[in-house]
């Protein structure tokens, strides 16, 4: 049938529904990208809370954690402008950022507290105690023996430091009131020395070894009281003998647990940002860390890059012993710095 003249109308096409717009294959590939590089970038700066800081290399990375964030706020920086500009690149540059950032944030939290001084205590007995590592023996006895007499530390740790290196320091420590002893006769990487202070009496000496890779030297007695002083060295998170710095590292349970109060000194062969010595160290605190001194470096391989090594010397003390002062000595022939903190004992 026809439609009358006047009643002719276009035909109107019925309206369609557009279709949703699809991910595009690019930008899934470029936010999977920008994912792969985020975890990447956690997996360096983040390892101990991934459960990867046992393993190498992360163990050996983790160490350098302040620079790693830093290095990763430099990337941030550059990477927001470009964000900014460059549309077409925001499928990845945009989750590449906000990852980042993420994890600058998220490693931040960890490191930035050490930097922060606990209140400075008001009372106690002053106890002053200088940690060193020779460096295999090679720094300079007279040097060492000059820092001593400077600064009259009451307790000394000296990792590797044997008979022979006794030998030549303790002819010039003596006459200055000083009682040496090594843990062995061994060569001087092997072995840990400690100098105690005439000023503190008649103490008890004991060297242990249990399980420790390097024998212990611990002092207990005469005007240390109820004190227990440990000069320890724990084994380098090598590759072949990760276990056993993990066993030296949960050592420190022994004194930081105990009913006793103890000051555990020397080298640690880790920072507070490996998870190994923060759960060893459970019920103690680090000299350093109270007085703000967290990231002073203590160790480097050479004097270039002294500004950005780890700091893996430190002085431990258990509840009741705050660090008043912390500070950081360049002693020749050693790529150790020696660290000295005077104690209040509550």
């Amino acid at each position: 049938m026809t439609a009358p003249p006047g009643q002719l109308r276009p035909a109107v096409p019925s309206p369609r529904r557009r279709p949703r717009p699809r991910p595009r294959s690019g930008a899934v590939l470029a936010f999977l990208a920008a994912l792969l590089c985020t975890v990447a970038f956690a997996g360096l700066a983040l390892p101990d809370l991934l459960g990867l800081d046992w393993r190498t290399p992360f163990v050996q990375l983790l160490a350098f954690r302040p620079w790693t964030l830093l290095g990763g706020l430099g990337a941030a920086l550059v990477l927001a402008p470009v964000c900014w500009f460059a549309r077409p690149a925001r499928p990845f540059t945009v989750p590449l950022l906000a990852g980042v950032v993420a994890v600058v944030l998220i490693g931040a939290a960890m490191v930035l507290p050490r930097v922060v001084a606990d209140p400075l205590p008001t009372t106690g007995t002053p106890l002053t105690v200088l940690a060193f590592n020779t460096f295999e023996g090679h720094a300079d006895p007279a040097a060492v023996a000059a820092l001593v007499a400077e600064q009259r530390p009451d307790l000394v740790a000296i990792p590797e430091a044997g008979e022979d290196y006794r030998v030549d320091l303790a002819p010039l420590v003596e006459p200055l009131g000083y009682r040496v002893e090594a843990s062995t006769g061994a060569e001087d990487v092997n072995s840990v020395t400690a100098l105690v202070s005439e000023r503190l009496g008649e103490v008890d000496v004991r060297i242990g070894d249990e399980p420790a890779y390097f024998p212990y030297v611990e002092v207990t007695g005469g005007g240390l009281g109820d004190l227990r002083f440990v000069a320890y060295h724990a084994a380098a998170p090598l590759r072949g003998q990760l276990r056993q710095w993990e066993g030296d590292l949960a050592l420190l349970s022994r004194w930081c647990t105990a009913a006793t109060p103890a000051v555990v000194a020397g080298d640690f062969n880790a920072t507070l940002d490996h998870s190994a010595l923060r759960e060893g160290m459970v019920g103690c605190a680090d000299a350093a860390d109270q007085r703000g001194q967290g990231l002073v470096p203590t160790w480097s391989p050479t004097d270039r890059s002294q500004l950005f090594g780890p700091q893996i010397d430190h002085v431990l003390v258990t509840a009741g012993i705050a660090a008043e002062t912390f500070t950081v000595h360049d002693v020749d022939g050693s790529d150790h710095r020696a660290v000295l903190t005077r104690l209040r004992l509550q």
